[in-house]
């Protein structure tokens, strides 16, 4: 074998795995980071009266109390059943509390909404997880929770939250940098090296515990699941038996200390009460931290840790080499082998890392700069790390578990009671391990659109999921999120299926039928349930957007009436055309799909022109909501909102070839511009493509409104900002909107940071911020009408600038003012880490990307959930797209 094959092979190793795992044949996917960064404060841990989850289950309980439905911790991996955990536990000597879990506060502790206040960033990861690398900064000093606590809790909404960065603790660079670094021997044998760094002009002790724990899934009283596994502990080892994994060694170097508790409840801490465990959940926390006489001597349980102390010079860093690996299947009754820490774990570790630069090398653009390489890498890297096991049954959790006290009636009739058939036992891509440990609707649907790019498997897999017969209401309803499964998230999925197909090469056809046969019970769902004066203009309430308008869409109207929103239609003319888009494509296999076609392109026209009625102003070249009042009359809710935007992704284009293709789809065009004239304006427009070929736009925005709406989009003092699209004109800061209704005043101004407003419980952050998805959309739609009008359409952009562009070139350049978010600027700064010096000059730091929830509208500063928000990831797909 010459040194080119061997490159090759190295090459395609990865590609390999993925083959491997998507045909059944390797688990390479079975292990991987699946283990929450929170399990405290969430909905699944919470069996309160009133809902109020991050007071039942506080971050204080967390180190003391067993979860029910999943574990935590850092830089965390897990099978895919969580059956076993691994996690790092640190200690600097002066906490009071071993750092086994990221710290933060809730909306009510002076935060504009969950915010942890911990720094730690995915490097890397490669699909199959086969090489991961994580990176945290732990302070020297105390970690300062009761100041973190306190400051925010004196703070307003008009002030900014009080970050771990502003108390002064990274001062003097006196921070441990730790970075956990996982490479697979196979799907279930991981190498592990963490590295220690003392980035301070001191020596000082680090204690090291990388930890091994059961899920306990023995004492909720089940029939059947009673049966407890082991951990036993020997000189630098814990062995596991388990009846489902077999028998699990943890090894590793050096001469650490075996330490081994149990993962049961500390309810003698907690409650005063006689517990299960004489050693239970925090033994080993009080053993370090207390010198206590908490971990059982005989080395017998379920929770262990291999105790390092490490004394690290100035500037100085250490290593520690932990190797984990399934040793044997059940019944696990052999001797656990010793597992290589020398040459073997050397040779993976260097293999895994040069085949994830390879992986990566072949699917970033050579377009692509250093810079724009980095950021792409990080924001996959957050995506795969951002996979988590989400157990949780509804009716177990409404009824409340045998062992347990009956859960008080405000539970069991109360949040997502209407959600009876929900039981998830899935790894599932969710928005952000920490702030948001749970799965959204259409944050998933984003999601797949940048992971297609490196794992069209999982992609595909994740969108059909949510709409299985354990997940999809029996109504036909998508489940939106944990804290309200009825919520209404934006009917994205279709969208999101057609844009992975395409990734994927557009051959997979199953998965697109699969796909469309429970989108048509979503989207009947939509029609019965969202349309309620039947006149194809649409209502939805949330929608996502928390809360753009001037009173929160998801509760009740202040007054008698039914609002009609610009999204929601629009939303739903998009659905309308995705699902044609579907049927056409399946049609060339199956003609049966040629009635569904049909169907959608007449429903498509009969929404879009049902729109333009409705909701355009003419005068103001604008789509609004409007409120219907029961007498007749009706109020538009002059808001210069993405709400009056979003109609722009409702296009398409039907060819000649198509409709040859398809000669019932033609004629039924044809009868019906003769017989319904009017609806000309959204599916007349013809013109010859750059083929050549005929083809015709189907558009909720017709050809002479495009320029017009684009004015209003591409203007500076509206919504272009120098980093993408605001959420809110601009012009509202001067002259914000006003509507009384009921006797109450309903303001909307714009706010570029977080919102000063208490709607949708102070998430109200709409009101001007730029955010991804929503830019993502619409460059997606710019592209979708330059496929139309090619090169023959130029705008002005920015509007009055008298420089005229094709859409394509606008859609480059906002994908552009996107990317430049994250990259250095003309002075090296990254507009995301806005003024902290920290971030955006020191060696150590400024090259830690964050993928923020949302940025600031004028100044592009990272805001909301900070540190990694998976539909930011989006900024991979717009540099893969942009500089392929």
């Amino acid at each position: 074998m010459t040194g080119g094959d061997r490159m090759d092979d190295r090459r395609d190793a990865e590609r390999t795995r993925l083959a491997q795992a998507d045909a059944g044949e390797e688990p390479w996917r079975a292990w991987g980071p699946y283990l929450s960064e929170r399990a405290w404060g969430t909905v699944r841990e919470d069996y309160s009266e009133h809902g109020t989850a991050w007071d039942y289950f506080p971050h204080d309980h967390a180190r003391s109390r067993t979860y029910r439905w999943n574990e935590d911790g850092m830089a965390g991996i897990c099978d895919e059943w969580q059956t076993f955990c691994f996690g790092l536990a640190l200690w600097n000597g002066a906490d009071p509390i071993l750092k086994e879990r990221m710290f933060g506060l809730g909306g009510d502790g002076g935060n504009h909404g969950e915010d942890v206040k911990d720094y730690w960033w995915y490097l890397d990861s490669t699909p199959t997880h086969s090489f991961m690398r994580w990176r945290y900064h732990y302070p020297q000093a105390a970690f300062p929770y009761d100041e973190l606590v306190a400051v925010n809790g004196e703070r307003g909404r008009d002030e900014s939250e009080y970050e771990l960065v502003d108390t002064g603790v990274f001062d003097d660079d006196r921070y441990w940098a730790v970075t956990v670094d996982y490479a697979k021997a196979s799907p279930t044998d991981m190498c592990v090296l963490i590295t220690v760094a003392n980035r301070g002009d001191q020596e000082a002790r680090l204690h090291v515990l990388p930890t091994l724990w059961f899920r306990n899934t023995w004492s909720w009283g089940l029939p059947g699941r009673d049966q407890v596994p082991k951990l036993v502990g020997s000189p630098g080892r814990l062995v596991g038996e388990h009846w489902v994994l077999g028998q699990l060694v943890l090894s590793g170097d050096g001469e650490p200390t075996t330490l081994v508790c149990d993962n049961e409840t500390n309810t003698d801490r907690l409650w005063g009460l006689p517990g299960r465990s004489a050693y239970p959940k925090d033994g080993i926390n009080d053993h370090v931290v207390n010198g206590a006489d908490t971990v059982n001597p005989t080395g017998e349980g379920t929770k262990g840790a291999l105790h390092y102390v490490l004394d690290v010079p100035a500037r100085g860093e250490a290593t520690i080499r932990i190797r984990l690996s399934r040793t044997s299947p059940p019944p696990a009754n052999q001797p656990a082998p010793e597992l290589d820490l020398g040459a073997d774990f050397e040779a993976t570790m260097a293999a895994r890392q040069a085949e994830a630069d390879e992986f990566f090398a072949r699917l970033i653009p050579d377009g692509a700069s250093r810079e724009e390489a980095l950021v792409a890498r990080q924001a996959i890297a957050g995506l795969m790390w951002g996979k988590q096991f989400y157990h949780f049954d509804v009716q177990q959790w409404l009824n409340g578990d045998p062992a347990a006290t009956p859960p008080p009636d405000g539970h069991r009739f109360g949040r997502n009671s209407s959600w009876r058939h929900m039981n998830s036992f899935d790894v599932i891509s969710m928005p952000d391990p920490w702030e948001y440990p749970w799965y959204a609707a259409w944050d998933l649907a984003f999601h797949c659109v940048t992971i297609a790019r490196v794992d069209p498997g999982f992609a595909k897999s994740q969108l059909l999921l949510l709409l299985r017969e354990w997940y999809l209401h029996p109504n036909g309803q998508i489940p939106a999120y944990e804290w309200a499964f009825g919520d209404v998230n934006p009917p994205v999925h279709a969208w999101a299926a057609l844009k992975v197909f395409e990734i994927d090469g557009g051959r997979d056809f199953d998965f697109l039928a699969r796909m469309m046969h429970k989108l048509l019970l979503n989207f009947t769902w939509w029609v019965n349930r969202k349309d309620i004066g039947g006149n194809n203009v649409f209502e939805g309430g949330f929608l996502g957007l928390d809360n753009v308008g001037p009173f929160d869409r998801s509760a009740a109207l202040p007054v008698a009436g039914v609002l009609e929103q610009s999204d929601g239609t629009g939303w739903m003319a998009m659905y309308a055309l995705n699902l044609l888009d579907m049927a056409l494509i399946l049609a060339v296999h199956d003609p049966t799909y040629s009635d569904i076609a049909t169907k959608f392109f007449e429903h498509f026209a009969y929404i879009a022109a049902a729109a333009n009625e409705g909701l355009w102003d003419s005068e103001d070249s604008f789509f609004y909501d409007v409120l219907r009042l029961p007498d007749g009359t009706s109020t538009p809710l002059k808001v210069g909102s993405v709400v009056g935007l979003l109609p722009l992704a409702a296009v398409t284009r039907l060819t000649t070839a198509t409709l040859n293709r398809l000669p019932e789809l033609t004629a039924r065009l044809r009868w019906f511009l003769s017989n319904k004239p009017e609806y000309a304006g959204v599916i007349g427009a013809r013109r010859l493509g750059g083929d050549g070929r005929q083809q015709r736009l189907l558009s909720m925005v017709g050809p002479d409104q495009v320029v017009r709406l684009l004015a209003r989009m591409l203007d500076e003092e509206e919504f272009l900002s120098p980093y993408g699209l605001r959420t809110l004109s601009r012009r509202h800061l001067e002259q914000p909107f006003t509507v009384e209704l009921g006797g109450q005043e309903f303001t909307v101004g714009y706010e570029p940071a977080e919102s000063t407003s208490g709607l949708f419980g102070g998430n109200s952050n709409w009101r001007g911020p730029i955010w991804m998805p929503t830019n993502f959309m619409l460059i997606s739609a710019l592209r979708d009408h330059a496929a139309f009008f090619g090169d023959d359409l130029l705008v002005e952009y920015p509007t009055r600038s008298g420089s005229k562009h094709t859409l394509t070139e606008i859609a480059d350049d906002l994908s552009a003012r996107l990317i430049a978010l994250f990259v250095p600027d003309a002075w090296g700064r990254r507009p995301i880490y806005g003024a902290c010096e920290l971030f955006q000059t020191h060696p150590d730091w400024k090259d830690l990307i964050a993928f923020p929830e949302y940025f600031h509208g004028d100044n592009g500063a990272g805001l909301g959930a900070w540190h990694q928000t998976g539909w930011t990831a989006l900024v991979a797909d717009l540099i893969l797209t942009l500089r392929r």
